[in-house]
């Protein structure tokens, strides 16, 4: 843990122990770690997002978080180099909680079970913790690299892919993907019952929603944003796969995507999400940027 996040944590939690309160909820962020054995291309370091990622989950440990998530694209070219990733993640002494990523489908022959070897619950699940939901979408599921050749899931992606050209969007491009009508009304009741229970929503994905650079987006990004900001307890929409990062609010809400851990030699990228009644604030190593956000 770099010395300026050590001691911000160490006051942050000392004026709340203080006061007689609760220590905030604490998420630790890994976006894009992208491990393969191979050798590096460009910017991205394949074989060094080890090391990243072993100095990532030490600091999150010493931070002692209260769980992490990774936001999908764990290795590079799919499950072939996912064991190394894994044991490291298994280090982690909180829950972690991954998403898929479009990386991680590479030759991959079920796509429908790929969720397994990344020791998730489901595709796409939600949890609870000390009064927020936690949401967690597959926007790779209408994809051309996630579907079943003659599957329904299928035949929606290149509905939707269509869709897209027409409205002159250039996003439809063979690393994007988006999300089926089922998980649409998955997560519409997700939000519904969080409103019920007078739970706070953070809402996790891949690909990113907002602000758009016509490369990255998840392909029905505008459906999604638009019903998200349907309900208020939705404080934030976090995201990776874009590893420059990017921030925009769209209609109040607070888009985040976090920068890759893949991208640089030396440099690394990952952070802490502290929860606070009215705010949000993330407390960013190396690359990946620090933001203080209000309700």
């Amino acid at each position: 843990m770099n010395n300026k996040m050590q001691l911000f944590i160490f006051l942050f939690t000392a004026v709340f122990v203080a006061n007689g309160q609760q220590k905030p909820l604490q998420i630790g962020l890994i976006a894009d770690i992208q491990y393969a054995d191979k050798a590096d291309r460009g910017t991205r370091f394949y074989r060094a997002s080890l090391d990243k990622l072993r100095e990532g989950i030490s600091s999150l440990n010493e931070a002692q978080t209260d769980l992490t998530v990774v936001l999908g694209d764990l290795v590079d070219e799919g499950p072939k180099d996912l064991m190394p990733v894994m044991t490291l993640l298994k280090q982690s002494r909180s829950p972690v909680y991954s998403l898929l990523g479009n990386h991680d489908y590479e030759s991959v022959k079920e796509p429908g079970t790929l969720y397994k070897a990344l020791e998730m619950p489901a595709p796409y699940y939600s949890t609870d913790r000390a009064g927020w939901r936690f949401i967690f979408l597959n926007t790779n599921e209408l994809s051309s690299y996630a579907t079943v050749p003659g599957s329904k899931e299928e035949a929606e992606f290149k509905l939707l892919a269509e869709q897209q050209k027409k409205l002159g969007r250039t996003h439809v491009v063979p690393w994007n993907g988006g999300i089926s009508r089922k998980q649409m009304k998955w997560l519409e009741k997700q939000l519904r019952k969080a409103g019920k229970e007078n739970l706070k929503v953070l809402v996790f994905m891949h690909h990113p929603l907002f602000p758009e650079d016509n490369t990255h987006d998840a392909l029905n990004n505008r459906e999604i944003l638009d019903l998200l900001t349907k309900y208020r307890q939705v404080k934030a929409a976090i995201s990776g796969h874009n590893h420059a990062g990017a921030f925009g609010v769209y209609r109040g809400l607070p888009c985040i995507t976090l920068e890759g851990m893949v991208e640089t030699a030396g440099s690394n990228a990952y952070g802490i999400l502290t929860l606070l009644e009215n705010k949000l604030i993330i407390s960013g190593t190396g690359r990946l940027t620090s933001r203080e956000i209000d309700f």
